[in-house]
């Protein structure tokens, strides 16, 4: 067996000492000689056709280099799914027909300063038919409700459905036989990542074509391959340096900076720094999005779960970013680290004119964890056992199948409560203590 070498002990960041000593080097410390300065302008409304865009007094403006529009963007999508071949694509990277939230990119303004770029960027017209809004979920799913997207529904299609499915055993035959039926609503609400550095991008246009990107992006060679795509240019031309990311924890694996950038530089020639204010990133950056999951579950008088149905709708915001992905993953977790014999589980992923939502630690699963451990305790309540043995009573245990048909190989939840009880001096009953991931002998 591998002797392990970090469990238990205490190890050094590798990063550490340049973190408190001052030394780390973020993005936002990259400079360039001759170095021009971005500002996007974003549409002031939800949802909108875009009639006239002009940008002529921005352009005249004393120090202002270009201005960037959907006409200089080789591939105008976000391309975040469609590399892994899930589809359509639906977010362009700068607005043309339409703007479907408010703050939406629709150009970028590049300057000699970031004062002239700010102040410039003040000057763009933009012409919009403004739309009503879809606000939330429950608008969104109503009959009669504006719909938003192209295919014709407000949420993401699964195979030809608007859900993604999971369906084990029979619930209705195993409702009719439980001894106590319990349901809750959970919820969470969006909110944004904050991390210490905003988003930050920095392009220098090499003397042989290349294209040098500094990015705090979270996931480096993920971002490469999109921007390649976005730039319609071999990824070979571009020489991508990352690392130091300044706080993410999901929030900077968009690819919503680095492709404007290089296009900013790609026209005027010079280096181009793109750094988002504090404003910007609550306003603009993705979300962990909003989450809403009902349940009810069959027990029975033992603690056993023997059915559980749930219906959980997930605010994607306005595009897919990486949503149908994290419903997806939510939709497989919802069942918990438990065996229940029958699940049916209906998670729905839908768009509304919302702030995009996206990846945050556990994309998916934390909220699914969330409710799945506060239906465990609310069942404990309801029939009078303690919340530890409810536990215990329902962990996986090796050889059994879960709902998504894959059979569970590497349970360890027992021995973690075990251990856990340990750690905190919670004393547990004997037959609890006698319990083991292998003891399952078949149904």
């Amino acid at each position: 067996m591998k002797q392990l070498r970090i469990v238990g002990q205490s190890v050094k960041r590798r990063d550490g000492m340049g973190h408190v000593t001052g030394q780390t080097q973020y993005v936002d410390d990259i400079t360039y000689p001759h170095m021009l300065w971005l500002r996007m302008v974003r549409s002031p409304i939800a949802r909108g056709k875009v009639r006239t865009l002009d940008t002529s007094c921005a352009e005249a403006y004393p120090g202002v280099a270009a201005v960037v529009t959907w006409r200089d963007v080789p591939n105008n999508w976000y391309t975040i799914l469609g590399l892994i071949g899930v589809g359509p694509n639906d977010e362009p990277v700068l607005a043309h027909e339409q703007v479907m939230w408010k703050g939406e990119p629709i150009a970028a303004v590049v300057a000699e300063t970031e004062e002239i770029a700010r102040a410039a960027a003040a000057l763009v017209r933009v012409d919009i038919d403004e739309l009503p809004p879809v606000r939330d979920v429950f608008e969104a799913l109503a009959p009669g409700a504006p719909i938003i997207k192209e295919w014709g529904t407000n949420t993401f299609m699964y195979e030809g459905m608007p859900m993604r499915r999971v369906r084990f055993g029979n619930v209705d035959e195993a409702f009719a036989a439980a001894d106590h039926i319990v349901e809750g609503t959970y919820q969470t609400t969006p909110y944004e990542h904050v991390p210490l550095e905003t988003q930050t991008c920095v392009v220098k246009p090499e003397p042989d074509g290349r294209l040098t990107i500094h990015s705090n992006t979270q996931a480096l060679y993920f971002t490469l391959d999109n921007t390649a795509i976005i730039l319609n240019v071999p990824s070979n031309r571009l020489r991508m340096i990352g690392g130091t990311v300044g706080g993410g924890f999901g929030g900077k694996v968009d690819v919503v900076a680095e492709p404007v950038t290089a296009i900013a530089s790609m026209k005027t020639g010079r280096p181009v720094k793109w750094r988002w204010t504090r404003a910007e990133e609550f306003q603009a950056s993705s979300t962990a999005g909003a989450w809403r999951m009902e349940y009810k579950d069959g027990i029975k008088k033992d603690g056993h779960i023997i059915a559980r149905k749930v219906r959980a709708l997930h605010d994607a915001g306005a595009y897919h970013r990486h949503s149908p992905y994290g419903v997806t993953k939510h939709a497989a977790n919802l069942q918990g680290p438990y065996y229940i014999p029958n699940v049916w589980v209906d998670a729905y992923c839908v768009y509304t004119n919302r702030q995009p939502a996206s990846a945050l630690r556990g994309f998916g699963v934390t909220p699914a964890s969330f409710a799945v451990e506060v239906q465990m305790d609310k069942i404990a309540r309801t029939i009078g056992m303690d919340p530890w043995e409810i536990r215990f009573v329902n962990a996986y245990r090796n050889g059994q199948m879960k709902a998504i048909q894959k059979q569970v190989e590497d349970a360890t939840l027992v021995e973690t409560l075990q251990a856990a009880a340990k750690l905190i001096g919670h004393p547990l009953p004997e037959k609890l203590l006698a319990m083991h991931s292998n003891d399952w002998k078949g149904a």
